[in-house]
C-alpha cells in the first residue's frame, strides 16, 4: 500500500469517528472505497442498513438515487454522496411526469419502481422492488395491471418468472447493455466448468443463457458455495473485487472489461476525505417528496421482513 493511500485511510476513520458517520458502498465501487467501507452490498441491502443504523452522519458511496433512498427513510441524518455528479443513466430515463402520464393512460394500474430511479419517481409509485425481490413483489400482487418502471431488461425476467404481464417502460442500464450474448458464449467455450452469473438488468439473451440470475448481493452469496470453482461473472466489473476478496483460490472471470459504470467509479478516498470535513454535498430529499416515496420504499423494504399483511388488495411482507 502506498504511504498516500495509508494516510488517507487513517484520515478516513479519524473523520469517521469525529463526524459519527457510516460509510455505505455499493458493490460496483472502486476497490479502495469498497475496503474503506463499512458495509458493502446491493440495492436492498444498503437500503437497509440506511435503516438500521444508530450514527448520525451516512457517507453513502454509489450514486444519486441510493443517496436519495437514505435520506428518504432517514430525514433525521446527515447523507453525504461524495461526487454530486454521480449520476445513474436509467434513473434519468424516466421523471415523475412521464411516470404521470403513463398512469393515466392505465388508470387503476399499480406501479412497481426498480428503486434505481428518482425519488419523484418514487413518489409517484405504489411499491419500489430491488433486482433481488422483483420476483417476490411482482408474484405478491393481486392486481389487474401492473406498470414496471423504469429497467425494460429487468421487468421482462420477471414477467418471465412470474408469468404476469407487466406495461413496461422503456430504460435500461447501458453498462449491462454493453454484455453481448456473442460474448457469453465466447467465455462459455473457454471456460467450459465456469458457472455463468448474470445481472437481471442484461439483455434477454444474455440472461437465456446463465446458470444464474442474480443480484449483485445474490452474486456474493452464490460465489461461497463449495461446488463453485469458476465464475463467469456478467454484471459492473466493479463486483470482482469484493468476489476475489471474500473467496480466494476462486476464479472470477468478467464477462467484459467494458463494463464500466463510470458514474460508480467517481467516488475516491480523496472525495470521501473531503466530504467528511466539508460535512457536502448533501443530499436531502423535499419533506412533500420524501413521505410520499417512503411510504413505496417501506413497502420494498417490509417484503424482506417475513409477516404478511395486506394492502391494496394485494399482499406483502411487514415487520
Amino acid at each position: 500500500m502506498q504511504d498516500r493511500d495509508a494516510e488517507l485511510i487513517e484520515k478516513v476513520r479519524s473523520l469517521k469517528i469525529e463526524r459519527d458517520a457510516v460509510i455505505l458502498a455499493h458493490n460496483y465501487q472502486l476497490g479502495e472505497v469498497q475496503d474503506i467501507a463499512d458495509f458493502v452490498g446491493d440495492s436492498l441491502e444498503l437500503s437497509q442498513r440506511a435503516a438500521e443504523t444508530d450514527a448520525a452522519v451516512i457517507v453513502f458511496c454509489g450514486v444519486h438515487f441510493m443517496a436519495e433512498t437514505a435520506s428518504i427513510l432517514c430525514p433525521e441524518k446527515v447523507v453525504l454522496l461524495p461526487d454530486v455528479h454521480a449520476g445513474c443513466p436509467m434513473a434519468d430515463m424516466i421523471t415523475a411526469e412521464r411516470l404521470r402520464e403513463k398512469k393515466r393512460e392505465h388508470p387503476g394500474a399499480l406501479v412497481i419502481c426498480y428503486v434505481n430511479s428518482s425519488a419523484e419517481v418514487k413518489a409517484e409509485s405504489d411499491i419500489c422492488c430491488t433486482s433481488a425481490n422483483a420476483v417476490a413483489i411482482v408474484e405478491s400482487l393481486d392486481a389487474g395491471e401492473i406498470i414496471f418502471v423504469p429497467d425494460q431488461y429487468l421487468g421482462q425476467y420477471v414477467s418471465a418468472r412470474t408469468g404476469r404481464k407487466l406495461i413496461l417502460w422503456p430504460g435500461f442500464c447501458p453498462t449491462h447493455a454493453r454484455i453481448t450474448a456473442d460474448r457469453v458464449r465466447e467465455l462459455k467455450q473457454e471456460y467450459p466448468r465456469a458457472r455463468l452469473v448474470v445481472h437481471p438488468e442484461c439483455r434477454p439473451e444474455v440472461i437465456g443463457l446463465a446458470d444464474e440470475v442474480l443480484s449483485t448481493g445474490g452474486m456474493c452469496r452464490y460465489a461461497r458455495r463449495d461446488d463453485v470453482a469458476d465464475m463467469i461473472v456478467g454484471t459492473e466489473i466493479g463486483i470482482i473485487h469484493r468476489l476475489r476478496k471474500e473467496n480466494p483460490g476462486k476464479r472470477f472471470i468478467p464477462v467484459s472489461e467494458q463494463a464500466i459504470c463510470p458514474n460508480m467509479k467517481s467516488i475516491t478516498l480523496e472525495k470521501i476525505v473531503w466530504t467528511l470535513e466539508e460535512m457536502e454535498p448533501e443530499v436531502r430529499v423535499p419533506e412533500e417528496i420524501r413521505v410520499r416515496a417512503r411510504a413505496a420504499v417501506d413497502k420494498m423494504l417490509r417484503a424482506g421482513a417475513g409477516r404478511r399483511k395486506k394492502w391494496r388488495g394485494w399482499s406483502y411482507l411487514s415487520p
